[in-house]
Parts: C-alpha cells; sequence; structure tokens
C-alpha cells in the first residue's frame, strides 16, 4: 500500500531520497551534473511530498514557487525497485493539488533529455512543452514544461 506524507526538506527520508536521486542524475548527466546541482539544492523547502511502500520511503518530489502564480517541481525521484508502480504520478498528483490548494495556478518543470522516464511521466500527466525557462533557457540537455493546474 502506498502512502503519501505531505512534509518539509527537513524530513529525513525525503533528505535520504534526494541522495539517491542525485546520484543517478550525476550519472545520467555525466559532466552537466555539476551545473544542474546548483539549482537542485533542498534548504528551506516547505512544499515536500514522500510516498512511502510498507512504511519505505520509495519516492519524493517537492513544489517551490517560481512567480506569484507559478510553482516549480522539483527533486521528483522514485526509488528502481518501487518504479512502474504509478508512485511518481501519486506524488506528482499530490503536488498540483498542494499548489492549488495555495492558490498557485499552474506548474513547470525543468528535466532532462536523458531521463526519458522522467518525460514519459510528465506528458502523460497532461503537462507540455515549453521554451527552456529561466537558467536553463540556453541549456541544450533540458526539457522544460508546464501545466495549468485549476
Amino acid at each position: 500500500m502506498i502512502k503519501i506524507r505531505r512534509t518539509d526538506s527537513d524530513n529525513q527520508d525525503f533528505i535520504e531520497l534526494v541522495k539517491f536521486l542525485d546520484a543517478d542524475l550525476a550519472e545520467r548527466d555525466g559532466d552537466d551534473h555539476s551545473f544542474y546541482a546548483k539549482f537542485n539544492k533542498i534548504e528551506k523547502i516547505k512544499y515536500v511530498v514522500v510516498a512511502y511502500e510498507n512504511d519505505k520511503p520509495v519516492g519524493c518530489g517537492a513544489i517551490k514557487e517560481y512567480s506569484p502564480n507559478t510553482m516549480e517541481i522539483k527533486r521528483m525521484y522514485t526509488s528502481p525497485e518501487s518504479r512502474g508502480k504509478g508512485i511518481a504520478t501519486k506524488v506528482l498528483t499530490e503536488l498540483e493539488i498542494w499548489a492549488t490548494e495555495l492558490s498557485y495556478g499552474k506548474c513547470v518543470l525543468e528535466t532532462g533529455k536523458r531521463q526519458p522516464e522522467a518525460i514519459g511521466l510528465y506528458k502523460k500527466n497532461g503537462y507540455t512543452l515549453i521554451p527552456n525557462y529561466g537558467q536553463y533557457a540556453e541549456i541544450e540537455n533540458s526539457l522544460c514544461f508546464e501545466k495549468e493546474i485549476r
């Protein structure tokens, strides 16, 4: 059974999952990893979701304000042994619900071209490709997406 818990970036389970995420991204991104790492700090994130399967932390995600109407999806991860069970969709859905409750109307996110699972997840959940924004504007390996949430 999957349980979703709202928390913040001080949550120890979230911190541990992000360590696995960062290791996976370092491998996938290679030389580009140091560029991305500086935008993926987790201190002081107020809106974090952790997914548990039989009380074991298996997935996470977070949102932080990008603009007054927009939340940015950050730090999405599902442990390899728990993939294919819909956990990432549950985490993403909970983040969207939370953003709506906080009166935001849109979510944006960046993912890498070397992350086909993430690209598939976002497309499956109604995210559309947009021009790269902010710090990702000129980054060839980045893909940016958005979704209206209300």
